[in-house]
């Protein structure tokens, strides 16, 4: 190769892929494997207003956020607008994903996108998402084909007119169309359909469900005939989005369907715990239909100086007991004992005594057993415990770099030796992501999560101004004494002081405020 044709081939811009994602209607949980592989590669993710902002979780930390819609500078912008976003950051080598509600190639105007990108020559990958009418069906119980009433599904634009001026449907098609008709954005627009349908020979008395922010806390059903649909939207005052499902099949929806029976539906909950600790907190939430967002409120770092940790380690033949108060604790203490060139066998002699179940089943990751366990899981507790045994000798205390002195006070007062080392270290976060804000500015925010004293304290300064409008679940009575401190006053508090025990708390609170409104 000349030295003209290598300045002529490294002059070339290296464009980035997009990535067009579907990420299903409301429930961040219908989002696809796919999907969810390609947010976590993202340098930029470009989301509509209807995309869960619990989605943006899985995209890294240094990931560009990009809203469109009614979040976007008050206005909506204009596809044009949005393309030129794409082509920008494409342009300068990112990896782009455009985050869609619902599906791409269903009424989310992929045509205008995909071709503008094949004429920029910018590559291109489409991942399909789970459309609204989909996801509809699903959770509100409505069977789209049925063996004797419905072999077709026909899905319907209801805003056509509004940016083509005249529909292009052929709306006696549709009234003698043998299946279900979805109507998509037909909300504003359904006096206008459902009397050309009608019109055109479409029963007045045909089932109609319609189902309103489909995945969402606030999802609603409404059960009416085609005739009596425009009546009902008014009278209700149902607002976009939502679909409507036209047809016998749509006889067969249950007043309460599934996914609005679940313990925890209508609850938006935001989860505080380290970003490395908040899936157990999470799973748990959502398998009982809550709405959940994750908003740490605490960094879990590497300390940074290791030196007081290694000499413990150097020396671990000189301690009897090993004592752990956090799963943090324990992952990082067995890391640095790997990274010196040790292993579980340099633990041979040792006792080990953890503060609750969540510790020791960090020691289990690496096949070790607590000996200590109290039977209320708090430092008290564990200090009490300790102090009990006949005998006393060295403790090595593994914990964060801040947190109660309580258990090294009590100990020590208890005669033991006690050597206390950072494992890791913990830090506040210092803002509110905008995603997380805007949810409890809407009001859209029902509890929020104090899983130690550390969190409640860390949650009180990140998100004070709004404890007023939400609830507090507290994960123990110390905990909610802090609370307490700055005024606070929890809605919920565990009876077992773990992450389950969370959870119930929770459940219980809810099914309590459930029967008062009955």
């Amino acid at each position: 190769m000349t030295d003209q044709s290598k300045q002529k081939e490294s002059s070339k811009v290296r464009l980035g892929t997009v990535y067009l994602v579907g990420a299903g209607p409301g429930d961040p949980r219908l989002i696809t494997l796919w999907g969810i592989q390609c947010l976590q590669k993202a340098d930029v993710v470009i989301y509509d207003y209807l995309v869960d902002p619990a989605l943006l979780e899985y995209a890294p930390k240094k990931a560009r956020r990009i809203p469109l819609g009614h979040h976007s500078q008050g206005r909506v912008l204009s596809q044009d607008e949005i393309n030129q976003l794409i082509f920008t950051a494409a342009h300068q080598g990112q990896t782009v994903v455009r985050l869609k509600g619902g599906d791409p190639l269903i009424f989310g105007r992929f045509a205008e996108e995909a071709s503008f990108l094949r004429q920029q020559g910018i590559p291109t990958v489409i991942i399909p998402g789970i459309t609204a009418a989909l996801g509809a069906a699903s959770l509100a119980e409505i069977p789209l084909t049925h063996a004797d009433q419905a072999s077709a599904v026909a899905f319907v634009a209801g805003n056509e007119h509004s940016y083509k001026g005249e529909s292009h449907l052929d709306y006696e098609v549709l009234a003698r169309f043998p299946g279900t008709l979805i109507y998509y954005m037909g909300v504003r627009s359904a006096s206008e359909w459902t009397r050309q349908l009608i019109a055109h020979g479409k029963s007045a008395a045909t089932p109609v469900v319609l189902v309103r922010r489909c995945g969402w806390p606030d999802q609603q059903t409404f059960k009416t005939t085609l005739g009596e649909l425009p009546q009902l939207i008014a009278h209700a005052q149902i607002k976009p989005p939502a679909v409507i499902v036209v047809g016998e099949t749509a006889r067969e929806a249950p007043t309460e369907a599934w996914y609005v029976r679940q313990p925890l539906f209508g609850q938006c909950v935001l989860v505080t715990r380290a970003e490395e600790q908040a899936a157990e907190l999470r799973n748990l939430l959502e398998s009982l239909g809550a709405h959940v967002v994750v908003h740490p409120v605490i960094e879990i770092l590497p300390i940074s100086d290791w030196r007081p940790l290694d000499e413990a380690i150097s020396s671990l033949e000189s301690y009897e007991w090993l004592v752990f108060t956090s799963g943090n604790g324990v992952r990082f203490f067995m890391e640095r004992l790997f990274h010196l060139g040790g292993d579980a066998r340099r633990l041979r002699g040792l006792q080990i005594a953890v503060i609750g179940p969540g510790t020791a089943a960090a020691l289990r990751q690496f096949g070790l057993r607590a000996d200590l366990i109290p039977a209320q899981f708090c430092a008290e507790k564990l200090a009490e415990e300790l102090n009990r045994l006949p005998t006393r000798g060295r403790i090595l205390l593994v914990r964060a770099s801040r947190g109660r002195p309580v258990l090294l006070d009590e100990l020590r007062q208890g005669g033991w030796d006690v050597n206390q080392v950072a494992a890791y270290e913990s830090r506040d976060v210092k803002t509110i992501s905008p995603e997380v804000e805007r949810l409890f500015r809407d009001g859209r925010i029902h509890w929020i999560t104090a899983t130690s004293p550390s969190i409640a304290t860390a949650v009180v300064r990140l998100f004070g101004s709004y404890l007023p409008i939400v609830r507090i679940a507290s994960i123990s009575p110390i905990t909610s004494a802090v609370l307490r401190e700055h005024g606070f006053e929890p809605a919920a508090e565990a009876q077992t002081y773990t992450i389950p025990g969370v959870v119930d708390a929770i459940v219980e609170a809810v099914q309590r405020e459930r029967a008062d409104q009955h």
